[in-house]
């Protein structure tokens, strides 16, 4: 069932109850395409600051950035996100399972279609790929070729913050609509919450703002697109030593259907369906 999108409120509905927000400042962010509070809060603050120094009233535009930046602080220096880690999270595992089922969905797919795979650590190994693909050693120009076309229908991009996720998942809708040759299906991002996690400390609600809406971009691509999207999740120790997913309760709903990824007794996969009970069913699989 596909809900609608719910619009978020215009920057001009908040001039009322915050006075920073002047027409001025709305100006100001109408000339650089920002209209609501959804525009705004995928912003990086830094860039509206340095675009705010050519402009005629940049030391009042910059005065208002920096208290909004002060009242609404979402990230963590690496003192502080170190000091976060040790106290409330412990993360588990290296992830290389994860990857290493993203790389394996990936080289099965780009076998008949197109493949978009988003790399927050560096995690894309083409000779990995090649492992998955090789089914006879003994035939080298065969293998060869699959390989070829299996890493041409598979496009990688290294993505290391929220932003450039977003502006990426920006460029892919008319990107999938254009689309000639190998049509992309499958969209991977390995792993969502490297991206997520540094800006949810804090305290403020701006790092679970883009989290929503990073998720709902994706969501939106899947409906109109036809398209399957893959994305990985790390796991945090909760209370009385259990294990949970990291991003907490608010993304427990986006993701239609969700995998828990274990090494207890070599390698199940837990198959834990939406939104929140888990079907009691594992499934024992190898990774070559």
């Amino acid at each position: 069932m596909h809900l609608p999108q719910r619009e978020m409120a215009p920057l001009k509905s908040l001039e009322r109850e915050y006075l920073i927000v002047d027409s001025n400042f709305q100006q100001f962010c109408a000339s650089h395409g920002i209209f609501s509070v959804e525009d705004f809060l995928i912003q990086d603050l830094y860039v509206l600051a340095a675009l705010a120094e050519q402009h005629s009233t940049s030391e009042r535009l910059k005065e208002v950035l920096s208290i909004i930046d002060c009242q609404h602080q979402p990230w963590l220096n690496g003192l502080e996100l170190l000091e976060d880690a040790e106290q409330n999270k412990h993360i588990l595992s290296s992830g290389c399972e994860r990857s290493l089922v993203c790389l394996k969905a990936a080289s099965t797919v780009a076998r008949v279609c197109g493949v978009l795979f988003l790399d927050t650590g560096n995690s894309f190994s083409p000779k990995r790929i090649a492992r998955f693909l090789i089914s006879d050693p003994a035939s080298k120009e065969g293998n060869q070729k699959v390989l070829q076309r299996v890493l041409k229908s598979i496009e990688c991009h290294s993505v290391f913050d929220i932003f450039t996720l977003l502006d990426l998942l920006h460029q892919l809708k008319p990107n999938l609509i254009s689309q000639t040759g190998d049509r992309v299906q499958l969209l991977i991002v390995d792993s969502i919450s490297s991206l997520i996690t540094p800006i949810l400390g804090g305290g403020g609600s701006h790092g679970r703002a883009l989290m929503i809406y990073a998720g709902s971009l994706l969501k939106k691509l899947a409906h109109e697109h036809n398209l399957a999207v893959l994305v990985t999740n790390h796991m945090v120790s909760g209370e009385g030593g259990t294990h949970k997913p990291a991003l907490g309760e608010s993304w427990k709903s986006i993701p239609h259907v969700r995998l828990e990824l274990s090494r207890e007794h070599g390698s199940n996969m837990c198959v834990v369906r939406h939104p929140c009970m888990a079907s009691g069913k594992a499934v024992t699989f190898m990774i070559p």
